[in-house]
Parts: structure tokens; sequence; C-alpha cells
């Protein structure tokens, strides 16, 4: 299988997906094949972002976890009707330690999101959406939330980034 099919194919821990109404699908998301090195990020350009971890901070475009499984997995399902409406809770997305928390999201059409600054710097957040219109603002270090919706479902996952910090991915 293709590496870039691979960890575009979805990079969770023991995955769970609830639907209302409708089941569970529970399981565990395979990689065949040798993982990839983990790339070392080099965050000390920014020196809130350099002295925000204790060690060495790695890439986590591809995760596997202890037990051999991709972390932070992403399935979804293509075609499928939901009709459990919108959750009143947002998925929050927070840029901490200069990494987006958690790296992998899923949220449901019309439902917000909100966007955390723990960071003691200027972040930048990009959407890259196919469907929707796509979001570009700054977010300073005194900005510490902001809210934003996606009022389409989109067919694909994509990426959010920080244009600040190149090595920002979610």
């Amino acid at each position: 299988m293709n590496f870039n099919k691979t960890a575009v194919l979805f990079l969770s821990f023991a995955l769970v997906l609830t639907f209302v109404d409708a089941g569970t699908l529970k399981g565990h998301v395979k990689y065949d094949g040798k993982p990839p090195k983990a790339k070392r990020l080099k965050m000390d350009a920014d020196p809130v972002c350099g002295s925000s971890h204790s060690g060495p901070v790695y890439s986590e475009s591809f995760k596997m976890a202890d037990d051999g499984s991709m972390a932070e997995a992403l399935v979804y399902l293509k075609n499928v009707s939901y009709s459990g409406g919108t959750p009143a809770d947002p998925v929050v997305l927070d840029q901490k330690g200069c990494v987006y928390e958690p790296h992998v999201l899923g949220m449901v059409a019309g439902q917000d999101l909100l966007i955390k600054n723990s960071d003691a710097t200027l972040h930048n957040i990009h959407s890259m959406p196919k469907v929707n219109k796509e979001f570009n603002f700054a977010m300073p270090k005194v900005v510490k939330e902001k809210k934003s919706t996606f009022s389409t479902a989109e067919p694909d996952p994509f990426y959010i980034k920080c244009d600040v910090h190149p090595w920002m991915k979610a």
C-alpha cells in the first residue's frame, strides 16, 4: 500500500465511533508495512515553541500506537445520511506547545469549532476545506479563543494549518 495513501487513510487509538440511534463501530486501524521514521520538528525559531517542551517533539503526521495500530486515525463513512442533529458542544482544537491538540478530529456539519490558543505566541489558523469556505485568521497571544463552523459536510478529510509555524497541521 502506498505510504501517502495510507497516511491520508486517516491518521485514533482504539477507534470508537458512535452514531445516534444507529449503533457503534469499533476497531483498530492497522498499517501494513514498516512505518516511516518519526521526523523531529525544529521549533527553535520561535522561542515560545522551543521552550514549551522538555524534550524533542516529533511530527504527528504518522503515529503508531503501542499495540501497533495507527494512532489518531479517522474512519468515516461516505454516502451515509445522518439525521441526529447538530451536537450542542463544540469540537475543540487547541494550539498548545506549538502543536495542534488533538492532531485529528471529526465534527458534524454545523457544529461549532472552538479554536484555542494556549501558547504565548502568535498563531495563524488556515483551514483547507474543499466544499466550505476556508478561513485564514491570526490568533495573537492575547486572543485565546475563536469560534468557526463548517455549514456543509465535507466529502473528505482536510487540513487546518498554521502559516506562522509550518510544522503545525491538524
